[in-house]
């Protein structure tokens, strides 16, 4: 799968900006750097405030095979809105955006142009949340990304991998199954409605565990399931050790009998998750 070099990740032109108040839901398509179309939704908090701008704005960003619309990530948006505003979107490949996806590579400039909309929209303070693959691009993104109208004031990864290439599971062997072969990504485009790219990473981009040290001072917050049928406990334990070395200790939160990502998230846990990033 295509990659260019990582610094050049800061360059995103949002276009098609509705101009519709923001106390209302939007839905607009965003441009990111590499003109590829990006569906996109904003819904103001539903919490007694005077102006939902003036608040936190957290962006979602959802697992492979996921989409704006997704039952499970409406969940977490429902959740997630009790607290904060919130901009969710599909990433390439997926739900109605353009483009085919990189699955975690390219994907950086998806959620660097839904973080730049947000603060076109008036969120001075703009988080990011991301399950699983979307987990492991909202690590990266804040390892480098150096615009500042397109970077997160906070980052939470909810069961991220913690390195590339991992077939340590049945699971993760029927994902690699899906993205290499041609019959899988048939399989991933008619079954489960994502558009893969058939090019090998080129170069590799940086791994979420390599990613983690870049991210201080920015808070950052990890939660894994220790269920989770796709990466062992040890994922996200290399992700805390890695900010320990850095000085920036991670918040780690292990959820004792959770599974994987959106669709394993309880009311519970998303409450839990939403009152973090929402506090200044």
């Amino acid at each position: 799968m295509s990659s260019e070099a990582e610094s050049r990740f800061h360059m995103v032109d949002v276009s098609q900006i509705t101009s519709r108040p923001v106390q209302d839901m939007l839905r607009t398509d965003l441009r990111t750097d590499d003109g590829v179309r990006i569906e996109a939704v904003y819904e103001p908090s539903t919490a007694s405030v005077t102006d939902p701008a003036a608040g936190t704005a957290v962006v979602v960003a959802h697992g492979f095979t996921g989409s704006a619309d997704r039952p499970a990530l409406r969940r977490a948006v429902a959740a997630f809105r009790d607290r904060a505003s919130v901009v969710s979107f599909s990433f390439r490949g997926h739900g109605g955006s353009g483009g085919r996806s990189t699955v975690g590579d390219r994907e950086v400039l998806d959620l660097s142009a839904a973080v730049r909309w947000a603060r076109e929209l008036g969120h001075a303070r703009v988080v990011t949340v991301g399950f699983s693959m979307g987990g492991s691009v909202v690590l990266r993104h804040a390892a480098v990304e150096r615009d500042a109208a397109a970077r997160a004031d906070a980052v939470a990864a909810v069961s991220a991998p913690a390195r590339w290439y991992y077939r340590g599971t049945p699971s993760m062997r029927r994902v690699h199954w899906v993205v290499t072969r041609p019959l899988g990504r048939v399989v991933g485009r008619v079954g489960l409605g994502t558009r893969i790219h058939n090019r090998d990473w080129d170069p590799v981009p940086l791994s979420p565990v390599e990613a983690v040290p870049l991210i201080a001072p920015t808070p950052l917050l990890i939660v894994h399931g220790d269920r989770d049928p796709y990466f062992p406990v040890d994922h996200p334990r290399m992700l805390a050790a890695a900010a320990e070395r850095a000085g920036a200790p991670a918040e780690l939160w292990l959820e004792r009998g959770m599974g994987h990502a959106e669709n394993a998230a309880d009311d519970e846990l998303l409450g839990r998750l939403g009152n973090w990033l929402a506090r200044p």
